[in-house]
């Protein structure tokens, strides 16, 4: 007897359970995928065309320094037979710190290069954020992912975060 008890309270628990879930309503989820909104949305291609712009100009700084620097070893490796041992000494400290200052300056270069690209896909992330909230609570979203393992085209949203960025232009 006891054991009919126990057996029906938890068929009664689990219907219980099981009938608000029958009468709910089907959950809407949706999915970005964000390294196609980096790769795809204008501000994104925006974003990337000004970093190439100042990456290019102190490339071409370097650069620079990188050839007075190769142009004034060559020169150094030419006059050794006539140089006295202290003039030699002397350009090669030199040549070694004008290395060391270039060195320095490609590290900063590379370092600035991070914080900007960190700078302005983090304004572009910003707005994506944005839109996808906007598109969860006018289209009535209950979740929106960012990262997931497989999506079916159904619940992918990549298009239309895209297409409301790029409709957004420069604000």
């Amino acid at each position: 007897m006891k054991l009919s008890y126990v057996l029906m309270t938890a068929v009664m628990a689990v219907a219980a359970a099981v009938a608000p879930a029958a009468g709910a309503q089907e959950l809407k989820i949706g999915y970005v995928n964000s390294d196609r909104v980096l790769r795809e949305a204008a501000p994104a291609k925006a974003a990337q065309a000004k970093l190439e712009t100042e990456v290019r100009k102190r490339e071409k700084e370097l650069g620079d320094m990188d050839a007075r620097l190769k142009a004034a070893a060559d020169k150094l490796e030419k006059d050794v037979p006539t140089l006295s041992e202290s003039e030699r000494n002397r350009r090669q400290r030199e040549l070694v710190d004008q290395d060391r200052e270039i060195q320095r300056k490609k590290r900063e270069f590379q370092e600035d290069i991070n914080q900007r690209k960190n700078e302005e896909l983090g304004q572009v992330v910003e707005r994506a954020n944005r839109v996808i909230k906007q598109i969860f609570e006018t289209e009535k979203y209950d979740l929106i992912l960012q990262e997931a393992v497989f999506a079916g085209p159904r619940a992918d949203i990549t298009d239309k975060v895209i297409k409301a960025l790029n409709a957004q232009g420069g604000k």
